[in-house]
């Protein structure tokens, strides 16, 4: 046994975090696993938390972790089958244009498009004034 009742020591680090799997057994003979997770900011040691899983408490502890694991790899895949779903109707919207002149559509965000009114004027997405003076004012 090592120092603070240590049986079996794993570390695992990451970009700003470091995660330790500590196996230990108390005074009383109980053995547990201790998870500490560390958050290094610019160099310093600033946030530590840890939790403690008796040896009894295992199974369950480690059923639960498994249906969060079951969830988030499902999760995973509705969206990613969302996001390509998503993308080909994306690409069958706009390849209709490019078959007409190899022209796309481009529309600003929660604009409807518009149809293109041939009246004169030209319109630029600016603000465009137009005077309500006759033309031709002969006086």
């Amino acid at each position: 046994m090592g120092a603070r009742g240590e049986l079996f020591t794993t570390q695992i680090h990451l970009d700003n975090r470091s995660y330790f799997f500590n196996v230990k057994e108390n005074r009383t003979g109980d053995v547990f696993l201790q998870i500490v997770e560390s958050k290094n900011r610019d160099g310093v040691e600033a946030d530590r938390h840890q939790i403690a899983i008796f040896s009894e408490d295992m199974q369950k502890f480690l059923q639960g972790m498994e249906k969060s694991l079951d969830f988030i790899e499902k999760d995973r895949k509705v969206r990613q089958k969302a996001a390509r779903e998503k993308k080909a109707a994306k690409e069958a919207k706009y390849a209709a244009g490019s078959s007409a002149g190899g022209k796309k559509i481009y529309r600003v965000k929660g604009e409807k498009a518009q149809e293109k009114v041939d009246d004169g004027i030209k319109r630029t997405g600016r603000i465009h004034v137009v005077s309500k003076r006759p033309e031709n004012k002969e006086e």
